[in-house]
């Protein structure tokens, strides 16, 4: 190394002084060098494995989704691919089909079991829909996994579960992706046993589940897309939950406008709480992008745990903000496979002009080609060996109730209240986000400038004076929460949801503390009683609707004068009176006219974290007028609830889909449901 060291050096003055005659030397050395260095990087004592699994594929069909799609938006068929084998790794290892479709099928997602007998792999089967399937080690005993029963439903994007479980995603909640108007269809995650006979949603979520994992500690880490009145380019984050489906929280990026999508993390060997990950844009390349390795113990809030890209040995990752985050990166990556916290097997393509090949990559900045093949793309790297088994979480469901609990350490604890007195908050209001079906849904529907999804209003439960609560909630439901003051005004907006499984006892220290918070040591006054049931609000759970929950205060307190008529001076009046007719894309006439009236976070907010009263209702043009008398106009304190709940679920008009879509629309199918 002392020789190459002083060669190199000398080489490097012949250069500065501008000796031509030190070019053809120095051309060679650097020759010889890229040798050693390929030489010393595949003697890499971690590359210890003889077989490497990948996915190879003809260049001309990549077979990627875009970053707001799941694999059924890919087309089914048309594909020369296959699941193969690369052996030996090292050197000039030769590729050998171990199972390829039938009729062209699309083949991937292939996922080897801890002990490395068996793979699952999406692929299209029964109705002619994706499903999930799995062969043995030698490629024999194919079967599908999945029952597929249902003729409108894909599986795909299957994880083995420790306890020999397979996680994966479902479009059986039958919904479809608000922001290109339900055009593609959502896939929640789901939770199958070995023999695929009984099948339970574990997710319950607006948009995509992806890319299922199980992190070292035998949790499940997975992608999931968000964009309940937030900006839908930047909200695709990691979650991670119990196989079971408790236990749902945030991984990394949750209120953080970068990365805009998180793809194909998995965990970094042996270690807590590190996983490297693909980070891509919103429109763009799909699911492609830059090697990114988070330290989430670091800080989970933009590039608080980005601790190194790769390539870029001791540059400070940079949270840039943009639509087409990496469409001018290079080189591009996808399905990374850590070896360890320093070396990984991934796919690779590093310029425009080379083809998708394997890659061994470092954080020292090294790329070292495994294998290429021209005219294909090699995908989905796997090493062909065991792999060590993460420990079995139980099971914490009760299949024999339909609720959960929720515990509230204090809701003052965190940042999401910062400033505001103890004591002000009175109750927490629960509601529902409604999720579109597929082929309707969009910025303009439910609300103008309003909500992406209807709102299932469910009532209020109380919060003690110490900031303790403890209530039951339905379970398998994405719920949100409102804390209210003694108006019963919303002193901070959740532009999320959390969901329970059935018999679940769901805890949080505070209102958007750190995920590295740990609760009180100490006694609350709501884990001394037992679990409040809501208070309903004036009536049984529903969609709140403009025209049901507040044209009644309209025609009480406002249409006398309000009416569409000119005032005593001639001058043109608002019309909030009740018609029968719909207006403007089919909203109602006094809405159209009344929510000009009121400030609130519309259908894409900044993704951050909101100030608390940022959108109080007394920041409404609407309110002010009121509470500074308005023709000496006095609501009663429903009408006021009536109206403040309208300007807090950010003044949604229509309460279900039917009244949106004018009796259209696709039903949820009751034969499909969140399983047992």
């Amino acid at each position: 190394l002392a020789q190459w060291e002083a060669e190199w050096t000398a080489l490097e003055a012949s250069q500065d002084q501008g000796k031509s005659v030190a070019d053809a030397a120095f051309r060679d050395k650097v020759q010889q060098f890229m040798i050693l260095q390929r030489e010393a990087l595949l003697a890499n004592p971690l590359l210890d494995f003889d077989r490497l699994l990948l996915v190879r594929r003809k260049a001309n069909q990549l077979g990627l989704p875009q970053n707001w799609q799941g694999d059924c938006a890919l087309p089914k068929e048309g594909y020369e691919n296959q699941i193969a084998v690369l052996s030996p790794v090292r050197g000039e290892g030769k590729l050998s089909t171990l199972y390829q479709p039938p009729r062209g099928a699309f083949v991937g997602d292939v996922d080897l079991d801890f002990d490395a007998q068996r793979m699952l792999f999406s692929s299209i089967g029964t109705h002619g829909r994706w499903q999930i399937f799995e062969i043995r080690a030698d490629g024999g005993g194919l079967r599908q996994v999945t029952p597929g029963e249902a003729p409108d439903v894909d599986n795909y994007d299957p994880c083995y579960l420790p306890d020999g479980r397979i996680v994966f995603c479902s479009t059986r909640c039958f919904q479809g992706v608000p922001c290109v108007g339900g055009g593609n269809t959502v896939a929640n995650l789901c939770l199958i046993t070995a023999d695929g006979r009984r099948t339970r949603q574990l997710c319950f979520d607006q948009d995509h589940d992806w890319c299922p994992t199980v992190l070292n500690n035998g949790r499940v880490l997975y992608s999931r897309w968000e964009y309940s009145d937030s900006p839908h380019y930047f909200t695709r984050l990691l979650f991670q939950m119990n196989p079971d489906g408790t236990g749902q929280a945030e991984y990394y990026g949750s209120n953080s406008m970068w990365p805009n999508s998180v793809f194909y993390a998995r965990p970094i060997p042996q270690h807590p709480t590190k996983v490297v990950a693909i980070v891509s844009g919103h429109h763009g390349v799909p699911r492609m992008g830059e090697l990114v390795v988070f330290e989430p113990a670091k800080g989970r809030h933009e590039a608080g745990g980005a601790v190194q890209r790769i390539p870029g040995r001791g540059r400070r990752v940079e949270p840039i903000i943009r639509d087409t985050l990496v469409e001018d990166s290079w080189p591009k990556f996808l399905h990374p496979y850590p070896l360890s916290d320093k070396y990984f097997v991934v796919a690779c393509q590093p310029s425009p002009d080379s083809p998708w090949g394997i890659y061994l990559v470092d954080v020292f900045d090294n790329l070292v080609l495994l294998r290429e093949e021209p005219g294909y793309a090699l995908f989905e790297p796997l090493p062909f060996r065991p792999t060590l088994r993460p420990p079995v979480v139980p099971d914490a469901v009760d299949p024999t109730r339909r609720d959960a609990v929720v515990y509230l350490s204090n809701i003052y604890e965190g940042s999401g209240l910062k400033g505001v007195p103890r004591g002000a908050v009175k109750k927490l209001r629960l509601y529902e986000p409604h999720y579109a079906y597929p082929g309707i849904g969009g910025h303009i529907n439910i609300g103008i400038d309003g909500p992406w999804d209807a709102r299932l209003i469910l009532g209020t439960v109380p919060v003690e004076e110490d900031g303790s609560a403890s209530f039951r909630v339905p379970a398998d439901a994405p719920i949100a929460v409102q804390p209210l003051d003694a108006q019963g005004r919303a002193l901070q907006v959740m532009r999320s949801w959390f969901t329970a499984m059935p018999g679940e006892t769901l805890s949080c220290v505070g209102c958007h503390e750190s995920q590295n918070t740990s609760p009180p040591p100490k006694a609350t006054l709501a884990g001394r009683r037992k679990p409040s049931a809501i208070t309903p609000w004036y009536g049984p759970e529903r969609g709140f609707s403009f025209r049901r929950e507040v044209q009644p205060v309209l025609d009480k307190y406002c249409v006398g004068c309000h009416d569409g008529r000119r005032d005593p001076a001639g001058q043109p009046t608002i019309d909030l009176s009740r018609t029968a007719k719909a207006g403007w894309r089919n909203f109602t006439p006094s809405y159209v006219a009344l929510h000009p009236f009121v400030r609130r976070p519309g259908p894409e907010s900044d993704y951050h974290l909101q100030m608390p009263l940022e959108f109080h209702a007394r920041t409404s043009p609407l309110v002010q007028m009121l509470e500074k008398g308005h023709h000496h106009v006095k609501l009663d304190a429903e009408a006021w609830d009536r109206l403040i709940t309208w300007i807090d679920l950010n003044v949604p008009d229509h309460g279900t889909w039917t009244e949106q879509a004018l009796g259209g629309g696709t039903d949820h199918r009751d034969d499909v449901g969140p399983g047992a």
